[in-house]
């Protein structure tokens, strides 16, 4: 646990570096560019993911990083850092405050430790599977719910689902009680605090899933693709967590 404790105030370093960036970029217009998937990225995006690679560089030379704007290097060592710079780059263009850096640590291959961090809200997750999740500081939990009929359930964008996995969601959306829609990664945040059940998101990458995975995990949850497998660091396609193991089984069934 001491290890786990050192380097999670090392990633809260690097989220209070991130934080600082990312409130200095928001009072100025953003310089938008279009990527080849049809995404939105900003210097914003680069430069946090810049100054995070360089700080890790320097007290982890060892470890691995896999980041969404710069790729990947030693994707084989046994603990690898999976940055996303800017979760909800489209929210910050717009003012949206629901936009922030997440900073997950994988080891072994799978999520182990996450912080989640939303400057325009002030609001902060950690965490550590199988172990702890806090938010700003208090314990968090995920929440009872093995119904889909009482299940509040989150999706960042319906968009995101192609053709083939538009049926997904709108089975979900028609068993579950209500769906919210455009939260981002903050609709993992909000699981992870009991105040919804379920969360299906379709389009998304290691980088947007390992650090809410495990703050999930911390906090009483699960993240798993679609099958219900464990996320690696090739983890792609519909991706499924819940606050309730029944829940989860449940919406799994759904989903496949």
């Amino acid at each position: 646990m001491a290890e786990a404790a050192q380097l999670l105030a090392f990633a809260e370093r690097l989220a209070g570096e991130s934080n600082r960036l990312l409130r200095a970029a928001a009072a100025r217009a953003a310089t938008v560019d279009v990527k080849a998937d049809n995404s939105f990225v900003t210097e914003t995006d680069r430069a946090i993911e810049r100054r995070l690679r360089e700080l890790i560089e320097q007290a982890y030379p060892e470890h691995g990083i896999l980041g969404e704007e710069y790729g990947s290097t030693r994707l084989d060592a046994e603990l690898v850092w999976v940055l996303d710079p800017l979760d909800g780059t489209a929210h910050f263009i717009t003012g949206i405050p629901v936009y922030g850096t997440l900073i997950g640590l994988a080891r072994a291959g799978r999520p182990w430790l996450g912080v989640l961090d939303y400057p325009a809200t002030g609001d902060r997750w950690v965490g550590v599977h199988g172990s702890f999740a806090r938010r700003n500081g208090a314990p968090v939990r995920t929440r009872s719910c093995a119904d889909l009929a009482g299940a509040l359930a989150t999706c960042s964008n319906p968009d995101f689902f192609g053709p083939a996995d538009a049926p997904v969601l709108e089975r979900l959306r028609a068993r579950t009680r209500y769906t919210m829609y455009g939260a981002s990664s903050y609709g993992f945040a909000m699981l992870a605090s009991g105040r919804t059940d379920l969360a299906v998101d379709c389009g998304l990458k290691p980088y947007d899933v390992f650090a809410p995975a495990a703050v999930l995990a911390g906090a009483g949850g699960v993240l798993t693709d679609r099958h219900g497998a464990p996320l690696g660091l090739d983890s792609a396609g519909v991706f499924v967590a819940t606050g309730d193991a029944a829940l989860h089984a449940r919406a799994l069934e759904l989903v496949r």
